[in-house]
């Protein structure tokens, strides 16, 4: 063995030259070898030009958040176009290789991307089993829209194609779709002379500019109108028009303006409550550009409108317009990459403001849209404020349901017309909590608010149902009282129609909402985002419980509950007309204040330069990480981030109690999750969407651990 070790340690040096040779001669031949063909099941012949797409497969997780190749069979090179929905074998292996072709595999549905003439992947391909439908329903345009929007959220393509391609109905697509309109008109100006530049914006439109605004609509009832007008413009130039809104009763009033301004034929209407079939005819007659026009609810901000001339967004703070399911995109920030990249005009309207609309106005990406103050003066309700101090010299306030002042603006607008009365949750058991401090009761079990309705009188959990020993104490301030914190909108409807006998009380909320109430005397009780609308407006409006909405602990509750104050106001006739709106907060507070100048461009600007302060978005871009503990150390730990990352906690998350109804985000019933949220300053977020996206697909790729939740922008960061 010496000898061995005596002739290895004495080999020329040349040997490791030849070696090195040897490999590196290898490698070319390796590099020069001609790629594989592609093969097609059973040696079927191949189509004679571009034999390979390439195919993105309908399958969610990140990792596999990629484009597959896969052959094209002669038989289907016809129908096998750009666009066109494919079944394909995913996950057969390399193993699964028998006579130069893949085989085995489950199949999936996928769409086809792309036809190229070879493939960069070297080893066999399996072959397209079935064009599904020869329709091309994912345009190059949709195409990359929906792939912008994954990177931006650090979701997969997949997930965002089925927000943004309704489910195939083979009926509809044999049904043809009906044959164009010619461009209208250039419409009037109408009610958009009340702002200054208002008919500016729609002749920048109907030239085929794209002018960008955030609108601060007036309050009343021609909104659906001007919405459609601009709508109107973009068509007139030969353009399409897109519009969301929050909601399906937002959604029949702009197609009624709609309709009445342009006639059948020139838009649709793309809402849930159409049904899968009649909304997938009618975003086929978008997508083959029958139809140039489009208003709907959160999912129309994909619609495949051709020549896109125009994008408006009604009511962005709105929390409909977040979508639900991963990757969670908002209608607002998709609707600007489409302006952006469709270079079509923008509109963001409502009657209120976000900080995200005073930041696009702030940075000069678009420009403010707004009435004179003189006008706003003369079409807005007085505001009336109700306090702590009112109410703390007001017996009646403290011994019933509203306060003096809300009681007299009922009794007279009651001689006028219809009152809304505005309560910030629905039911009928109130919530209760101390009468000096006003801190929640909650159960001593399991940290669930108690409630009245127990025996005899008893408090009870609204989580766990037990009762409360007697003798509550305050845990802040030690006291022995309690009153109700938010009374829901059932309860209060019923201490209504007992002050009220002679009048009607009706109630609008989750389980049944109104969407109108005649020109008559009523009591109508409304939850935010329920109110229906009076016919000649309502003659009075009562927001309750003010200083619940302000003390939601999160920092969008000043913007939101101004939001909700100012839609319930707008439903209000003018002060010139004797409408008169009481909110019960605090006066000093700023949302109150914006509600009485009715200035929310104002309270918006001012929120914005105070998170510009605190570093919080929109200034800076914030990406949630949840999950098991162990999970978000391993995500963060794994995740290259930017150099200028802030890794802000992680913290835990509230434990869901057990029969606990369960929001969107919140953890499983017992379960112990943390959040972490991470910073970066502005142009850096799709840096951070990225390192997210990557190490979420190793976890997922390696099978370490459970997937976190990722979200981009999440709405509640508290």
């Amino acid at each position: 063995m010496s000898s061995e070790n005596g002739r290895s340690q004495g080999k020329p040096p040349e040997h490791g030259e030849q070696l090195a040779l040897i490999r590196e001669s290898v490698r070319e031949a390796k590099a020069k070898a001609p790629k594989a063909k592609p093969r097609t099941w059973r040696n079927a012949p191949l189509a004679k030009t571009l034999p390979v797409a390439r195919v993105l497969v309908d399958k969610g997780p990140v990792h596999l958040d990629r484009l597959w190749d896969y052959a094209v069979p002669e038989e289907l090179d016809a129908d096998a176009r750009p666009g066109v929905r494919v079944r394909v074998r995913f996950g057969a292996g390399t193993r699964n290789v028998r006579g130069g072709r893949r085989e085995g595999g489950g199949l999936l549905d996928g769409y086809i991307v792309d036809r190229v003439a070879e493939s960069d992947y070297q080893g066999p391909l399996a072959a397209i089993a079935q064009v599904l439908s020869p329709e091309p329903v994912l345009g190059p345009a949709l195409y990359d829209l929906c792939r912008s929007v994954a990177d931006r959220y650090a979701g997969s393509l997949a997930d965002v194609l089925q927000l943004a391609v309704p489910p195939r109905h083979a009926r509809i697509e044999a049904e043809p779709s009906p044959a164009p309109l010619p461009p209208p008109g250039v419409p009037e100006p109408g009610s958009w002379a009340r702002y200054p530049t208002g008919p500016a914006f729609l002749d920048a439109v109907a030239r085929g500019d794209a002018p960008r605004a955030v609108w601060t609509a007036l309050p009343g009832p021609h909104w659906p109108q001007e919405l459609a007008r601009a709508a109107a413009a973009a068509l007139s130039s030969g353009r399409g028009a897109l519009v969301v809104v929050p909601d399906g009763r937002d959604a029949a009033r702009v197609d009624a303006a709609l309709g009445e301004l342009l006639g059948e034929g020139r838009h649709v209407l793309l809402t849930a409550e159409l049904g899968p079939e009649e909304r997938y005819r009618r975003w086929l007659a978008v997508s083959r550009g029958s139809v140039r026009a489009v208003v709907g609810t959160r999912a129309a901000m994909f619609a495949p409108v051709r020549d896109l001339g125009l994008v408006a967004v009604w009511d962005d703070g709105d929390g409909s317009h977040s979508a639900q399911n991963a990757p969670h995109p908002h209608s607002r920030e998709v609707l600007v990459q489409r302006a952006v990249h469709e270079k079509a005009a923008f509109l963001l309207g409502g009657f209120g403001c976000t900080v995200e609309a005073a930041q696009l106005v702030n940075t000069g990406w678009a420009l403010p849209l707004a009435a004179a103050r003189e006008t706003v003066r003369a079409v807005a309700p007085a505001v009336r404020t109700v306090g702590d101090s009112d109410e703390a010299r007001d017996a009646a306030a403290r011994a019933a349901r509203l306060p003096s002042h809300a009681w007299q603006a009922a009794r007279e607008g009651l001689k006028h017309g219809p009152v809304l009365v505005q309560v910030p949750r629905r039911g009928y058991v109130p919530r209760l909590g101390c009468e000096r401090c006003r801190e929640p009761a909650r159960c001593g079990h399991c940290a669930g608010p108690l409630e009245a309705g127990g025996a005899e009188g008893a408090l009870r959990c609204g989580w766990c149902g037990q009762e409360a020993p007697p003798g509550w104490h305050c845990t802040e301030c030690g006291g022995s009282r309690l009153r109700a914190r938010v009374v829901g909108a059932g309860r209060t409807a019923e201490e209504l129609g007992r002050a009220f006998p002679s009048v009607p009380v009706r109630t609008s909320g989750r389980d049944h909402i109104l969407d109108t109430v005649p020109d008559r005397p009523a009591i109508v009780v409304s939850t935010p985002g329920a109110e229906p609308v009076a016919e000649g407006g309502y003659a009075a409006a009562l927001l309750l419980d003010g200083w619940a909405l302000l003390g939601f602990p999160d920092l969008r509750a000043g913007e939101e509950a101004l939001r909700r104050w100012l839609s319930a106001a707008a439903l209000v006739r003018g002060q010139a007309e004797g409408g008169v709106v009481v909110v019960v907060a605090e006066p000093t507070l700023r949302p109150v204040q914006a509600l009485v100048r009715w200035d929310p461009a104002g309270h918006a600007m001012r929120e914005l330069a105070d998170r510009a302060e605190l570093g919080f978005p929109p200034v800076s871009r914030m990406a949630s990480v949840t999950g098991p503990p162990e999970d978000v150390a391993d995500l963060l730990a794994a995740a290259e981030l930017p150099e200028d990352a802030e890794v802000l906690g992680p913290v835990p998350l509230p434990v869901t109690a057990p029969g606990r109804p369960r929001r969107p985000g919140d953890p499983p019933p017992g379960e112990r999750w943390e959040r972490a949220l991470l910073r970066v300053r502005p142009g850096r977020g799709a840096a951070l969407a990225a390192a997210l996206k990557t190490a979420q697909a190793a976890r997922l790729a390696r099978r370490d651990g459970e997937p976190v939740r990722l979200r981009v922008d999440p709405p509640d960061i508290g």
